[in-house]
This record gives C-alpha cells, sequence and structure tokens, in this order.
C-alpha cells in the first residue's frame, strides 16, 4: 500500500477508535431525574457514580451560607469583604479589588449567574473565617443532609482529586435548597445581573428556552465536563434533573431537557428514592480528553459564557434518548428541541458595598477553631502554571465586571429580587475596581474604604491578577 494511503487509512482509524472511546465513555456519564416533592427517582445512569462537580459545588456553598442566616449568624445585608486569597482565585471571577465589600444578598446572586470563584472564597470567609473551616460546614452539611459521595474541600469547584459528589447527591442538595429556603428559590431563576453599566448573563442555557425550567446550576472544568443541576416546573410536577460530564454545553442542554421531558411523560412507579440507591463504587474520571485535548480555549470559554445557545448543528445523542432506567412511562414524550436564539432578561441589579446605613460588622477572614486537616486542600490552591483555558477567562479579559472605585451601592428597592422575567436588554460596558481599604484594618471587621465622590468615573485600577492555575470552572 503506498505510504500516502497507508497514512490516510490509519488516521481513519485512529479516529474511529477515538470516536468509539468517547461514546463509550460518554455511556458511563452519570444522570439522573428525580421527583422533588416525594424524592422519586424517575430515570437514572451511573447516578451514585463518583464525579468531580466544577461549579455545581456552589449550590452547597449557597446552602451552608443560607443555613448560616437561618442559624442567625449573619444577614441577607450583612457585608462580605473580598481578602486578598478570595481575588486570588483562577477565572471565573468578578475581579475584585482586595477591600472590596459586597452584601451576602449581592454574593449570592453572583454565584447563581456568573458564578466567580473569588466570591464563593468570599462567602465562605464571611460565614466561616476562612476556607478550610467552611470545607468543613460543607462536609457536615452534606453527612446531615444524607449525602453518599460527597466530599468538599473548596466552595467553587475548583478541581481537586479529592473534591467529589454524584448525581444522586446533587439532586439532594437542590432539593434540600427548595424545601428548606423556599422563600429563597428565586435566587436559581435570574436570567441576568446589571452591576452599573454592566449586564451579566446566566450560564444555564436552559433558562428562557425550556418551557417551566426554574434553575438552577451549570459547571464547567476539563476533567468534570459540562455539568448541570436544573429544575423545572409542569402541570404541578417539579422534576430536578443533573447531568455530569457532557462533552459541550449544547450537548449539556438539549440531554437535559430529553431528560424533563420523558420524565414529564412518567406517572406513579419508580426505581426507588434518592436515599435507597445503592453507590457505584470508584473513583471520578477525568473528561478532559473528550472536552478540552482537540478544542481551542476560546471555543470551549464562549460555549459555556454563553450557556450554548448558538451553536448550530448539534443534536443530542446520549442521555434522555437512550437505554435508560425508566419506569412508569405514560406514553412516548414529546421532544423539545432547545433553540439557538439566545434569550434575554430583565436584569436584576446588584451593587458593590453595603447596603445605605450599614452600621453592623463587615465579615471577612479571621481565626477560627482548629478544623479537620482536609486532604491536599493545600493544593486546591497552588500555584501551578494556568492552561489556554483560564487565560481566556482572565480577569483583564472583556468579560470581567469590576467594582467602581470607591463605590458604593444603594440596595435595589423593595420587590426587585430575583425576577427572571424576559425582555430585549443591550449588554453594555464594563464598570472599573474598587479601592483598597485602609492599612491596618482588622480581619473580622475590615474598615471600608473611604469613597471618594466625584471618583467613579476615573481611569480603572488595573484587576488583580489570579496566581496560575490547573483548571478554570463556571
Amino acid at each position: 500500500m503506498p505510504f500516502g494511503v497507508s497514512s490516510v487509512v490509519a488516521r481513519l482509524a485512529a479516529v474511529a477508535l477515538a470516536v468509539t472511546a468517547t461514546a463509550a465513555s460518554a455511556s458511563d456519564a452519570p444522570y439522573l431525574v428525580a421527583d422533588i416533592d416525594s424524592g422519586q427517582v424517575l430515570i437514572q445512569n451511573n447516578a451514585t457514580a463518583e464525579w468531580y462537580p466544577a461549579s455545581t459545588t456552589k449550590l452547597m456553598t449557597v446552602y451552608v451560607a443560607l443555613d448560616a442566616v437561618r442559624a442567625g449568624r449573619l444577614t441577607m445585608e450583612t457585608p462580605l469583604v473580598v481578602s486578598a486569597r478570595a481575588a486570588s482565585q483562577q477565572p471565573s471571577k468578578m475581579g475584585f479589588r482586595p477591600g472590596t465589600e459586597v452584601t451576602l444578598d449581592n454574593a449570592l446572586k453572583m454565584l447563581m449567574v456568573k458564578s466567580p470563584n473569588d466570591i464563593a472564597v468570599t462567602v465562605a470567609e464571611g460565614v466561616s473565617g476562612s476556607v478550610e473551616a467552611f470545607a468543613g460546614e460543607m462536609n457536615a452539611a452534606a453527612e446531615r443532609l444524607g449525602l453518599h459521595e460527597s466530599h468538599f474541600v473548596n466552595p467553587n469547584g475548583l478541581h481537586n482529586a479529592n473534591h467529589m459528589s454524584s448525581a444522586r447527591d446533587m439532586a439532594l442538595i437542590a432539593r434540600a435548597l427548595l424545601k428548606e429556603f423556599p422563600q429563597e428559590a428565586g435566587l436559581f431563576s435570574i436570567g441576568a445581573l446589571q452591576l452599573d453599566q454592566q449586564i451579566i448573563r446566566n450560564h444555564n442555557g436552559l433558562l428562557g428556552r425550556y418551557p417551566g425550567v426554574d434553575g438552577m446550576k451549570t459547571g464547567f472544568t476539563c476533567p468534570a465536563g459540562f455539568n448541570i443541576v436544573a429544575t423545572a416546573n409542569h402541570s404541578g410536577r417539579h422534576l430536578v434533573a443533573v447531568v455530569f460530564g457532557a462533552p459541550s454545553a449544547r450537548l449539556r442542554n438539549q440531554e437535559t431537557a430529553d431528560l424533563f421531558d420523558r420524565g414529564f411523560a412518567m406517572w406513579g412507579g419508580g426505581s426507588g428514592s434518592l436515599d435507597s440507591l445503592p453507590s457505584s463504587g470508584g473513583s471520578a474520571p477525568s473528561r478532559s480528553a473528550n472536552v478540552c485535548l482537540h478544542r481551542s480555549a476560546a471555543a470551549v470559554v464562549a460555549e459555556e459564557e454563553d450557556g450554548g445557545g448558538e451553536q448550530a448543528g448539534i443534536r443530542s445523542v446520549g442521555r434522555g434518548g437512550g437505554a435508560t432506567v425508566v419506569v412508569a412511562a405514560a406514553g412516548a414524550p414529546t421532544h423539545t428541541e432547545l433553540t439557538d436564539e439566545r434569550p434575554q432578561f430583565d436584569p436584576v441589579p446588584i451593587f458593590v458595598g453595603p447596603v445605605a446605613g450599614w452600621t453592623g460588622p463587615v465579615l471577612g477572614p479571621r481565626k477560627v477553631a482548629a478544623v479537620a486537616a482536609l486532604p491536599a486542600d493545600a493544593k486546591a490552591y497552588a500555584g501551578d502554571k494556568p492552561g489556554a483555558v483560564e487565560q481566556a477567562l482572565a480577569p483583564d479579559g472583556p468579560d470581567a465586571p469590576q467594582a467602581l472605585a470607591g463605590a458604593v451601592r444603594t440596595p435595589a428597592p423593595e420587590g426587585t429580587r430575583h425576577h427572571p422575567k424576559s425582555k430585549r436588554v443591550a449588554a453594555v460596558g464594563d464598570a472599573g475596581p474598587s479601592e483598597k481599604p485602609k492599612a491596618g484594618a482588622g480581619p473580622a471587621e475590615v474598615k471600608r474604604a473611604a469613597a471618594k465622590p466625584g471618583k467613579a468615573a476615573e481611569a480603572k485600577a488595573q484587576p488583580v491578577k489570579p496566581p496560575p492555575r490547573p483548571s478554570d470552572d463556571q
């Protein structure tokens, strides 16, 4: 056989082998649909397998923060200070300078829409005093909620070999949030935020595209793949769907829509409850080869930032459309094909700084009682060389909103919290960074940087550049 022909045949064989391997590994990726009210599992595949949750971790971060509010340790209006450690987190991030203050309410909105890793650390340090103490609270909450495969070492889901969960456990967290904190359910359905003149869109590509979807959270790292925890309400039934390890945001969204279609077509019966599913065992695999190896950083970042909404020519061939554990089917489900049109939302206003007239404490990192050592936790923030995806998401890029210098925002008027109503809104420019705090500010209650009237429109200060990190997360 001529050399050229032999080379082509060899390459085709290699491509075929790679496609086969990808399809086989995709069939092992976890997914689940369950009824939120009853906890009944309707559809599942490897739902108890360990997996890297990526930014779906932030659902547990929100749970621990709301639990602290319920216990009276802080309020939704309590200002939290961005520390140097928080500012050093790798993207996705808000890029606020150390000393910037954000109320817990605004921080949680940012977490559920932009998914900033710096704000996740800000919440952790404000609630518990340190990332390590907060991780301890996350694991205590996991035990209390009956999670089986979860272990948390950070509040943002940045990749760590010891940071894991499962589709079943994430469904349990989603259910606990909606059952225990129904007054905050609107956090998970915000379509867009507005910080000064900056419009920040939600990464959840199902919002505004699948009828009845009302939350919750996406996640992405190269090892985890494209993850999502989503909820939808239809005809009085409230379902939660979890999809882990999808090769793209578009496939993640369509597979979740397919699962919802099938779930809403089922009545009665079940394959057991969320609590009763047997554990699968084994260790979480890495999806890096399937997700990031042969794609440019720009393509990966653009797809996740856009929520998978403007990429034509891809159809779902996986979860929700193949062999699954299905019970009590009530006829063939309808098929909802997600459109490529990007939905626009009425943005929910957020602000930087305390609420007007705030006289209470400002919470930040502080000394706390010793907590049990967390495996490899120090490595979760190690200064390894960043990859192309991380560099593309750096805070000095075009998509990083900043706090205005010395800005103190008044809170949004009562009744404007959590409104995902659809409306055409034009995205406009960035704001600038905030001032540093005065020297000598204490760690537990940090003095506010003095606001300087008339300085808001001055030139932006340089944002904090993150230390090199091995993986991004959104």
